[in-house]
């Protein structure tokens, strides 16, 4: 999907918060500025969380309460050992959500099944939004976005 407005943005963290259920994992991918941290914000907004919602950059991880627990993860700087030894098993089959920026570093360690979202900027200044799901439920969710928007990829 095309999202050339903030809102348009937040109208999907939305949805999915809505649907988000105990041992949801979405891994975020794209550049430096292409919006997984605005994407997060919103996402940690429509689950309820209260506060402010910043990058994870340096702390790697962020806990925050809201309808569910939520995950904020940031894989940026980390090697694949490092991201192993931090035990993120029991993030990703607990009881929570899980956001995981620049998952693509750490794909072996993904689990099984999750959604995947790459956001890339386009010319027009734009961003392209690419759902990509694994497993049946997340490719259930990327079906119903379809039939929502018409646009989802």
């Amino acid at each position: 999907m095309i999202s050339s407005a903030l809102e348009e943005t937040e109208q999907l963290a939305a949805w999915l918060a809505e649907h988000a259920q105990p041992g949801t994992v979405i891994g975020l991918d794209g550049d430096l500025g292409a919006g997984k941290t605005a994407f997060s914000q919103y996402f940690a907004k429509h689950l309820g969380v209260a506060g402010v919602v910043n990058s994870p950059t340096f702390t790697i991880i962020k806990e925050y309460n809201g309808r569910l627990p939520l995950y904020h993860m940031d894989v940026y700087r980390l090697s694949i050992d490092e991201a192993d030894e931090l035990g993120l098993d029991e993030y990703f089959y607990g009881d929570g959500v899980c956001l995981v920026e620049w998952s693509s570093l750490i794909t072996e360690l993904m689990p099984e099944q999750y959604l995947h979202l790459s956001i890339a900027m386009t010319d027009e200044g734009d961003r392209l939004m690419t759902l990509t799901p694994r497993g049946k439920l997340y490719g259930d969710w990327c079906r119903d976005l379809n039939e929502k928007w018409g646009k989802q990829e």
